[in-house]
């Protein structure tokens, strides 16, 4: 990857084995996060923060991403889970690197196929994702339910159970 004057090409030995990269996993992409100098990157199997100690921050596999979003203006890369777990967001000002384009990568070749869920009015949305985990090469089935769609509505859950049934059965689960 060709970064910035003075950047190295490739990631410090500390970091690389903070990474505890698994068999098939390798480095795709990865920039400095400008508020914390954690090393972000893009790997085949997941999306990682490293310090630069090499302690470990975030290891995550794309097939958990939720919704990333790039901001061109900020340079800052925002980053939301399926689990719910606490949001993510790095800012890389004035480095080259390929992670944005990296990451969106990544995460499309988790998703196999999206269903919306066919409900109307307000809070009752979400959608239903088909994905890969790209370390297994299993098939899982993703409920996302929109802002404010109670997981407990009896039709939420009777939508999610049709369209997952759905989808399972192309699948050949």
């Amino acid at each position: 990857m060709k970064l910035l004057p003075g950047r190295r090409t490739t990631l410090p030995d500390p970091v690389e084995r903070g990474l505890d990269l698994g068999r098939g996993d390798r480095p795709i992409a990865w920039a400095i996060d400008d508020n914390t100098d954690v090393h972000v990157i893009a790997t085949t199997l997941h999306i990682a923060s490293v310090a630069a100690d090499g302690t470990q921050r975030v290891k995550r596999p794309w097939h958990l991403v939720d919704a990333g979003q790039w901001n061109a203006d900020t340079w800052t890369l925002s980053v939301t889970w399926i689990d719910k777990a606490r949001a993510a967001q790095w800012s890389f000002r004035e480095q080259d690197t390929r992670l944005p384009e990296a990451f969106r990568e990544r995460v499309q070749a988790t998703v196999v196929v999206s269903e919306p869920l066919g409900l109307t009015g307000a809070r009752r949305s979400g959608r239903v994702v088909l994905r890969r985990d790209l370390s297994t090469q299993d098939l899982l089935v993703q409920p996302v339910l929109g802002r404010g769609t109670p997981a407990d509505d009896p039709e939420v859950q009777a939508e999610v159970a049709r369209i997952s049934a759905y989808l399972k059965e192309q699948a050949g689960l």
